[in-house]
């Protein structure tokens, strides 16, 4: 896989700027104008990208109160229908070209998580400039390979995959030719315990898979992500909403604006502060090094004298010999008359 992919002349992958993503799913609360200050204020608190949902509720689920489509695993929206949630939390497919137009007029990239083939061929029309498959749709093979067959970038979260499925779905976007796969380390409960991110995992999946990696964070806050990004993670996707007390499906565990913004002015620190890896002192540090210890006279030595232990010390500033060379000094004689205070150097010694 390529490690580094180019999405709409941003280059994401490893080394690079940490590429972030404010999902906006279904915070819009079937509200356009809600949508586009979503969008607004996403680029506002330091959003790279906005990422929509391309689903209904008929493309992803049926429409049936049988037990096998009730919602009963513990997770906030138990109690109803997958079909009854998507009615409420799918983004109208007609909104999303307008979403996308607004989002690049104000400097945002603008893509979608779609969720059969019809989605993609829509997105397709509205020519998005990358793809993200969901967790739950990584082990449906041959809808991935329907997606990398497009020819652009594909970010996957792995929330539900074993470590089997995760190689079967790289190997269906290779099957297409398509190495541009970025994968995203996820854990598919909302809100996510931190006992369940297991963060460690990034830095071996990017070893194991050999490409880039990054974060689908569902936690409160975050501190998950800025650790997530001093651990190699390129890319970092937040659920993104204008208030949380506004309600909808995802909202107890999206980020606010003022939130957001805090998160990414510390992933650009975190940035900042990673660096390069480098033994080589700055010009701060290299004036720093003045104040460290070296070899003084520290009381008046007569022409002739020897250098003991009492009249020569290790102090600070460091305008004297190295303290590695007391043992090559002690016993030695003094060249000339040297005052206390006076930094030592073999000019001096006889």
């Amino acid at each position: 896989m390529n490690k580094i992919v180019d999405i709409n002349g941003i280059k994401v992958g490893c080394n690079q700027k940490t590429f972030i993503i404010a999902e906006m799913s279904a915070n819009h609360n079937q509200n356009f104008d809600r949508a586009v200050k979503i969008i607004k204020a996403a680029k506002k608190a330091g959003a790279d990208a906005i990422k929509l949902q391309t689903y209904t509720p008929d493309t992803i689920t049926l429409d049936s109160d049988n037990e096998y489509f009730q919602i009963k695993q513990g997770t906030i929206w138990d109690g109803t229908t997958l079909h009854k949630l998507y009615e409420t939390a799918y983004t109208p497919w007609d909104w999303q070209p307008k979403l996308k137009k607004i989002a690049e007029d104000e400097g945002l990239i603008c893509f979608s998580s779609p969720f059969d083939n019809s989605a993609v061929d829509f997105l397709e029309e509205m020519d998005v400039p990358a793809y993200k498959i969901a967790s739950f749709e990584l082990t449906d093979i041959p809808f991935v390979e329907y997606v990398a067959s497009k020819g652009k970038p594909v970010i996957m979260s792995t929330g539900i995959a074993e470590i089997g499925e995760i190689y079967e779905a790289l190997e269906a976007c290779r099957r297409m030719n398509n190495d541009n796969v970025i994968l995203l380390k996820c854990s598919s409960s909302y809100p996510t315990p931190l006992g369940d991110i297991n963060l460690k995992t990034i830095s071996n999946m990017k070893d194991t898979f050999n490409c880039s990696v990054g974060l689908s964070d569902h936690t409160m806050g975050y501190s998950v992500s800025a650790a997530a990004v001093a651990l190699g993670a390129s890319v970092i996707e937040k659920h993104f909403t204008l208030s949380r007390s506004d309600g909808g499906p995802d909202s107890a565990f999206s980020m606010e604006p003022s939130e957001f913004a805090a998160m990414v002015k510390s992933i650009r620190e975190i940035e900042k502060a990673l660096g390069t890896v480098t033994y080589e002192l700055t010009e701060k540090q290299k004036n720093s090094r003045q104040h460290s210890r070296s070899l003084f006279v520290v009381k008046d030595i007569k022409k002739g004298e020897e250098f003991t232990n009492e009249n020569v010390k290790s102090i600070r500033p460091a305008f004297g010999l190295k303290t590695k060379y007391i043992n090559d000094v002690i016993g030695k004689k003094a060249r000339t008359n040297i005052e206390k205070g006076t930094p030592l150097d073999w000019g001096l010694v006889e």
